[in-house]
């Protein structure tokens, strides 16, 4: 099974409303479709990186949008919308319902005009998908690796969080410095060279989550 990063920019005539708000528009640069149910009522939440009154704008120019509730989140706004439809083009929707891959959350529009979001699958399912989303826009794969099922994204093991907690805790991480490897050490009950390399190999594994999920 392989996981894969795609980013996709569709012709004028395929941009979903919303987008086309984040692309236009100066107030939002990003919004992220968090989830979405499979109903006929299209429920779905988003997520905005702008003010509520920016979203609130944006969420307007979707037509089916038949009932909304807009929450905001400090660094943007959370919208739950309900729509008569989700306003993809049919083509976009005949490609990801015949697609025989997963989808994973969120499906990232950009003020660029690209979509990026991840599917998995096996590799001939994923590569027909690929193919079937190049006709209809400039489809490009940015990452490739394994799937692998994790209890969190960021793998990390039960001592590499003791760690970050403690580093986080001892005044580690303020600016300045406050606290040492020597504190995580001692709070760890561990040596001054395995503690720092316990953070090390968990800042590695939250860093690598972080960009994979950009």
């Amino acid at each position: 099974m392989k996981r894969v990063q795609i980013s996709t920019t569709y012709p004028d005539r395929l941009i979903h409303p919303l987008h086309r708000r984040v692309i236009e528009g100066e107030a939002l640069t990003r919004a992220e479709l968090l989830t979405w149910s499979p109903t006929a009522d299209a429920t779905t939440l988003f997520w905005c990186d702008g003010e509520l009154a920016a979203t609130e704008r944006a969420v307007d120019a979707v037509e089916s949008v038949v009932d909304s509730r807009l929450v905001a989140d400090g660094d943007g706004t959370y919208a739950f919308l309900r729509q008569d439809d989700y306003e993809f083009a049919s083509s976009i929707l005949e490609a990801v319902s015949d697609a025989r891959v997963a989808f994973l959350p969120p499906v990232v529009f950009r003020e660029t005009g690209d979509v990026r979001f991840e599917a998995v699958g096996e590799p001939a399912a994923l590569s027909d998908f690929h193919g079937e989303l190049s006709e209809l826009g400039e489809a490009a794969i940015e990452r490739v690796h394994a799937f692998e099922r994790s209890r969190s994204p960021s793998r990390l093991t039960d001592r590499q969080r003791a760690a970050l907690e403690a580093a986080a805790a001892t005044g580690y991480y303020e600016i300045p410095r406050e606290g040492t490897v020597a504190d995580v050490a001692e709070a760890l009950e561990c040596s001054t060279s395995t503690a720092g390399e316990l953070l090390r190999k968990a800042e590695g594994a939250v860093i690598r989550a972080f960009l994979a999920s950009e």
